[in-house]
Order: C-alpha cells, then structure tokens, then sequence
C-alpha cells in the first residue's frame, strides 16, 4: 500500500513538473518596436555620418 501511494505520488509530482508557460507576443506591437529600434539606429547613424564629413574647404 505504501510503495502504491509512493508511485502514485512520484507520478503527480513528474506531471506538475511538465507545465510549459508559453508567452505570445502580438505580431503588431512587435513589428511597431523593431520599426523604432531601426528609425533610432538610422538616426544615430546619420548624425554620425553628417559629423565625421568634412565641411568644404578650411585654409
């Protein structure tokens, strides 16, 4: 009876163990942040791009 409710219990415990979370993002929203991150990315290229260019002829 003991060995009984002791693989009973094990097998409880292995089940409980096998719970997957599974977390889903909106399609939508995650396309609207990757936009942002590369409009900011871009941005920050161009401003370095326009800093490092030299103005015209300095004597």
């Amino acid at each position: 009876m003991t060995r009984t409710i002791c693989l009973m219990l094990t097998g409880a415990a292995l089940s409980a163990a096998c719970v997957t979370i599974n977390i889903y993002f909106p399609a939508a929203a995650a396309e609207k942040a990757a936009d942002r991150i590369i409009d900011e990315v871009w941005q920050l290229k161009k401003e370095q791009d326009s800093k490092a260019q030299p103005e015209g002829n300095q004597q």
